[in-house]
């Protein structure tokens, strides 16, 4: 099984080594200093799932050495979606499952124009980890579950080989039926998260403690259910309910990505977030105020320190 891991930051690292130590034939998409150290060091994996370290390590910034695979998973920000698919044209034939992990709900809409649809899975990412020193990737959490399916509900054979593989490699491999429900599940959480994380710069224990802001989270939710079902998603009748207690249950510590990018001055996956709430909600005029203002209130950060 070939298997590329275009995006090798802190997710794909994680999920390519444990592969990779499974017999699968990996290759990581990666650049700079971080590709230099894997070439020349192994890529190590740490943290509370353990220690892992693969050496020698495949990697490559050109796609195009890697030729034809079985499975790209894509690991890319969402800034570099259309970028990203563009490049790896070369690692796609006619079976290739190209699989997005991003934390958004519109990747694979954003791939199909490029690849093709036969080529492009859904997904999403329940994996926590960040490149800690080149060749070096921390993981938190001793959760790791990769979320596909396609597009068409389709239970195909290729989805069930990676499904066998990801057990095989010791980590959970979801091959979804109505895949988007996850995808969309994931993201009822990441709006309100990101958003009201990143307007505060504040932990989520101090949000969640405060009866204004924490009415935030619980308004930009709701806006994001509506837009979702109007999408046609079936999302659960308790989907409120049970991201409120997934968001109670955090660690009070927890910060986002994108807040975390917010500080140090880099880009920001807001229109992705947010954004793509306002968007949605204008398609089928459904009010989203408060992801406006949320929206509209860091919207000169999106290009980071450059804007």
């Amino acid at each position: 099984m070939r298997i590329a891991i275009v995006g090798a930051g802190g997710i794909g690292c994680i999920y390519g080594a444990a592969l990779a130590e499974a017999g699968a034939d990996v290759t990581f998409i990666a650049r700079g200093a971080h590709l230099a150290a894997m070439r020349t060091n192994g890529l190590k994996i740490e943290g509370d799932r353990g220690e892992t370290v693969v050496r020698p390590v495949q990697a490559t910034d050109d796609p195009a050495a890697v030729g034809v695979v079985d499975y790209a998973i894509f690991c890319v920000k969402l800034w570099d979606v259309e970028t990203a698919g563009t490049a790896i044209k070369p690692l796609v034939g006619p079976g290739t499952a190209v699989i997005p992990q991003q934390n958004g709900v519109d990747a694979h809409e954003r791939l199909i124009p490029i690849l093709g649809r036969g080529a492009v899975m859904a997904g999403t990412a329940w994996v926590t980890g960040s490149i800690i020193a080149p060749g070096v990737v921390r993981q938190t959490g001793t959760y790791q579950r990769l979320i596909f399916g396609e597009l068409d509900g389709s239970m195909s054979g290729r989805g069930q080989a990676l499904a066998e593989m990801c057990a095989k490699a010791g980590f959970d491999g979801e091959f979804e039926p109505n895949v988007l429900v996850p995808v969309w599940e994931k993201f009822l959480g990441i709006v309100p998260l990101s958003s009201v994380n990143s307007l505060t710069r504040a932990p989520l224990g101090v949000y969640r403690e405060d009866p204004e802001l924490w009415r935030l989270c619980e308004a930009a939710l709701r806006e994001t259910i509506a837009v979702g079902r109007a999408e046609g998603v079936p999302l659960p009748a308790d989907a409120f309910d049970k991201v409120c207690g997934q968001l109670r249950s955090m660690p009070p510590h927890h910060m986002t990505s994108m807040c975390n990018d917010l500080l140090r001055g880099n880009r920001i996956e807001l229109p992705w977030f947010a954004g793509k709430v306002v968007e949605l909600g204008k398609k089928h005029s459904i009010p989203t105020p408060t992801c406006n203002l949320l929206y509209a209130a860091l919207k000169p950060h999106i290009n980071g320190k450059a804007a």
